[in-house]
């Protein structure tokens, strides 16, 4: 079956850099990723995406110059590159997988398959 796990979360201290994976399985076809986040009281939220066939991209406004998305489909892994990360940033972060678009799409709701999460907490 499809799984999708998550992995590179932790601590981190205002300013600094994670980088975050998601280890995908299961699928027999192409597939596209998005990674979003949710921080305690607060609705989930969308940060990125990318798509299977030509790796083309898609990023929240609040993202964009701060996170990097990017995928070794030799590893069936995603990666999601975050730099100047600031206390707001402090949530758990979420892979998902769709397979039906022909271009990823960056709304949580056109997702079926989701990993576990990971802690990001960016405090000093």
């Amino acid at each position: 079956q499809v799984q999708l796990v998550e992995s590179g979360g932790g601590l981190v201290q205002p300013g600094g850099s994670l980088r975050l994976s998601c280890a995908v399985s299961g699928f027999t076809s192409d597939y596209h990723i998005g990674w979003f986040r949710q921080a305690p009281g607060k609705e989930r939220e969308d940060i990125s995406c990318i798509s299977s066939s030509d790796g083309s991209t898609s990023y929240a406004d609040f993202a964009k110059g701060r996170f990097t998305i990017s995928r070794d489909n030799a590893k069936n892994t995603v990666y999601l590159q975050m730099d100047g990360l600031k206390p707001d940033d402090t949530a758990v972060y979420y892979c998902a997988a769709e397979s039906l678009l022909t271009w990823c799409a960056i709304s949580s709701s056109f997702y079926d398959y989701w990993g576990q999460g990971t802690q990001v907490t960016v405090s000093s």
